[in-house]
């Protein structure tokens, strides 16, 4: 689908088309951040043209499918994100710690 720039805040107005959806979703959003939606839009259409083909569901059920297997995804990825942040954390106060002591 196309973009159009809105006058307000320089939005762009993009049109995404997921799995047989009749009606595409409208979005208002940053230039800057149109490459994600794009991506998003095509790994999820990817993910249900697969999916449609391997199950004998409805197109919503598959749907419903992709989407339970992108929130899984996003929850492990979350988890490790913390885990490193975590660990950058302590590692920083350790820092501190050893800094403090080379002062002294």
């Amino acid at each position: 689908m196309t973009a159009h720039v809105m006058a307000d805040n320089n939005k762009v107005k993009i049109w995404i088309q997921l799995a047989d959806a009749e009606n595409p979703i409208a979005l208002s959003i940053n230039p800057e951040e149109e490459e994600n939606y794009r991506k998003a839009e095509e790994l999820v259409n990817t993910l249900w043209k697969k999916w449609m083909n391997r199950f004998n569901a409805t197109s919503a059920d598959v749907l419903a499918r992709v989407a339970f297997q992108f929130a899984r995804l996003y929850l492990e990825a979350y988890g490790e994100n913390r885990q490193v942040n975590d660990f950058l954390t302590d590692l920083n106060k350790q820092l501190d710690n050893l800094n403090s002591e080379v002062d002294e």
